[in-house]
């Protein structure tokens, strides 16, 4: 999603003594466990998504009579997804003597974070972070996820391309950010060893207003499919200004970065038929029937992209900790790497990097008024 960056001394030394500062007393009878994401800025629905994941998931368990006798208690902390501020954030965690965090949400600010939490023996798991730079040779013993990789993604979304849509000239588009162009790449790949042209392959500027110029290529090009890394307020813009300026009879596909209701009041009509790979709705699991409900009594959504694989992650923790019968972080890691964990997103399991053994991501079709089918 975003570049790794460091940062300096002085900052470190910074944040360190800001987050001593503000360090709360830590409670006997509670685990915490914070969650690191967006909470301002554009991308805030992402963090809202894996707080309602958390906050649903520590009520459940909370009710059930919490994990080796203590309550779970939640720690809401904003990196605004900004790498810069995946280390702020990490040190904060570690000086506040937590041991347990879900997120980061976006892949630029996990990356960056990683590092402080694998040394400092917090346990980090991801929700949404799909860059495989999080995990790819970095030996990590304290970083797990919930959620597939982007080099799995990508060739599903290739994958579909070839088999569904057959198209004649395609254009793959990313935000130049470590999540929308390696998923990109991942998808140009595939589509150019299937024998598929790539007539276009080029980088915007994330966050600009006006993308007329490689629209104005597009139209040129002939292109009638376009693959889009990256997030929703590029993609709305690209769909809306497509189509005020002219171009017909294309389909857009986007990652789960595109698969946010907040799309739609930035594309408009032009939303309609955009394709979206997404993590398989498992709302719709009757074994999740009870948990699904648990979303509902308190007004929460649980088929979005992150709710569930928030839940899991936070279940996954409370399992670790009772697995490995001590509320300690290492242990609860060693834990989760030997053994397999139920949760609504299926029993998961974790190679040796910390990534998921398996996961599946689905194909649906977005619609004008805000939802979302299966591609069928």
């Amino acid at each position: 999603m975003n570049i790794k960056s460091h940062l300096t001394p002085l900052v470190a030394a910074l944040s360190m003594v800001a987050g001593l500062a503000a360090a709360p007393v830590a409670h006997a009878d509670s685990i915490r466990i914070a969650i690191a994401g967006p909470f301002t800025g554009s991308l805030t629905q992402y963090g809202d998504m894996v707080k309602q994941g958390v906050d649903t998931a520590v009520e459940v368990i909370n009710a059930g009579g919490g994990v080796l006798g203590k309550t779970l208690e939640v720690v809401t902390i904003d990196d605004g997804c900004e790498p810069k501020q995946g280390p702020v954030v990490a040190n904060r965690v570690v000086n506040d003597k937590i041991g347990y965090v879900v997120g980061h949400v976006c892949s630029g600010a996990t990356i960056a974070a990683t590092d402080v939490y694998d040394n400092e023996g917090v346990l980090m798991i991801t929700p949404s972070a799909t860059a495989p730079a999080v995990t790819d040779g970095k030996n990590y013993e304290m970083i797990l996820r919930t959620i597939g990789r982007d080099d799995q993604q990508g060739p599903a979304a290739a994958k579909f391309i070839i088999d569904k849509i057959k198209p004649q000239q395609v254009a793959v588009l990313h935000d130049k950010q470590s999540y929308g162009q390696g998923i990109a790449a991942a998808v140009k790949r595939d589509l150019e060893a299937a024998g598929i042209k790539v007539a276009i392959y080029e980088g915007i500027n994330a966050g600009d207003s006006d993308y007329s110029a490689v629209i104005t290529k597009l139209k040129s090009a002939g292109v009638d499919f376009v693959y889009f890394g990256g997030y929703h307020p590029e993609a709305g813009l690209l769909l809306r200004q497509g189509s005020e300026q002219g171009l017909k009879n294309v389909r857009f596909m986007g990652p789960e970065g595109v698969g946010n209701p907040d799309i739609n009041a930035i594309a408009g009509e032009a939303v309609e038929g955009l394709l979206v790979t997404l993590p398989a709705d498992f709302t719709k699991d009757p074994d999740n029937a009870a948990i699904v409900k648990a979303f509902a009594d308190k007004k929460r959504d649980a088929s979005g992209a992150f709710q569930m694989t928030a839940y899991a992650a936070t279940q996954a923790i409370a399992e670790g900790i009772k697995g490995a019968g001590v509320d300690d972080p290492a242990k609860v890691a060693q834990y989760l790497h030997a053994n397999s964990v139920k949760t609504p997103i299926g029993t998961i399991s974790w190679n040796e990097q910390g990534d998921l053994k398996d996961f599946r991501f689905d194909v649906f079709n977005w619609h004008k008024d805000g939802s979302k089918s299966l591609y069928e």
